[in-house]
């Protein structure tokens, strides 16, 4: 009998010769340049724990933001490059990033395909046909883990018994990724659940009331008594905006109207908006109003 992968039905391929598992923590950047950089055909699942990014290919902008530390919502993007193109990454965030990338070059995925059957998985043959095709979700517990995993591996593992733990999480991840596409795509969405407006209210109020301590996600769902689920839908929604930007955003207008009401120096302005560093606060600060804090002080 033929060993088939259980979660997918096909025979095993094997690891590819190619299977890039790469990891990011603590730069803000991929590169420190703007330049054009070749991408060759190949399948990409990124998961950003934390930070930001913003990148370019064939003139197509892509957008990742999971957040800071006190504020994080990790994401996962899947990407299909069906042809060689250019890259150019933009470096517009100071947040440090904690990212694993993997990526299989397109034969592999061209074999894998082919080893299922023709009217199997349309969807995932929908996304492997398109170049630049790509799918985006906010990963549950076991797929952070996998992530987690790959980007910490046990102390023990050393030299290639590290490379062979790192690639086999790796795939897993691949494969999970595109078993969450399976179960999502070309199905009916939920419907979300409406907040009436005191709800929206009280969550807001809160938010405003507790900019000075750390907040996260899942604590303010904590403590407003809903499902982080609802509260990101509903700031995407009707805001359009995550729960970190309206924090960070609200936390710098604090800081414009201390500048503003009290003149306080730029570095307790930076501290007021939740920047450790003055330079970071005054990039910030300036992508929001335009001019630098320096400007706004009474």
């Amino acid at each position: 009998m033929q060993e088939t992968v259980p979660a997918l039905g096909i025979p095993p391929l094997g690891i590819p010769n190619d299977l890039f598992v790469g990891t990011m923590t603590g730069l803000a950047t991929c590169t420190p340049d703007e330049e054009l950089h070749q991408v060759w055909p190949k399948f990409m699942v990124i998961v950003l724990l934390q930070g930001a990014q913003h990148f370019v290919m064939d003139g197509e902008h892509f957008r990742l933001d999971a957040g800071d530390a006190d504020i994080s919502v990790p994401q996962l993007f899947m990407l299909n490059v069906a042809r060689p193109c250019l890259v150019r990454f933009v470096n517009d965030s100071d947040v440090a990033m904690r990212k694993v990338m993997v990526s299989a070059p397109l034969p592999w995925v061209q074999d894998l395909m082919r080893s299922c059957p023709e009217d199997g998985m349309p969807a995932l043959r929908r996304f492997f046909a398109g170049h630049l095709n790509r799918f985006s979700f906010e990963p549950g517990r076991a797929l952070i883990q996998l992530a987690e995993r790959i980007l910490e591996p046990p102390a023990a593992m050393q030299g290639e018994l590290r490379t062979l733990y790192r690639k086999s999480n790796a795939l897993q991840l691949m494969c999970e990724a595109c078993l969450h596409m399976l179960d999502t795509t070309g199905t009916e969405a939920p419907k979300p659940v409406e907040m009436n407006r005191r709800q929206i209210a009280r969550i807001h109020d809160h938010i405003l009331e507790n900019l000075a301590r750390p907040l996260t996600v899942e604590g303010i769902a904590r403590d407003m008594g809903l499902s982080t689920s609802s509260i990101q839908r509903h700031f995407k929604e009707h805001l359009g905006m995550t729960v970190y930007e309206f924090i960070r955003l609200k936390r710098l207008e604090a800081a414009r109207a201390a500048l503003e009401r009290d003149g306080v120096p730029i570095a307790q302005a930076a501290w007021i908006a939740g920047y450790t560093s003055p330079t970071s606060f005054t990039a910030a600060f300036k992508k929001t109003y335009g001019l630098p804090p320096k400007h706004h002080r009474a």
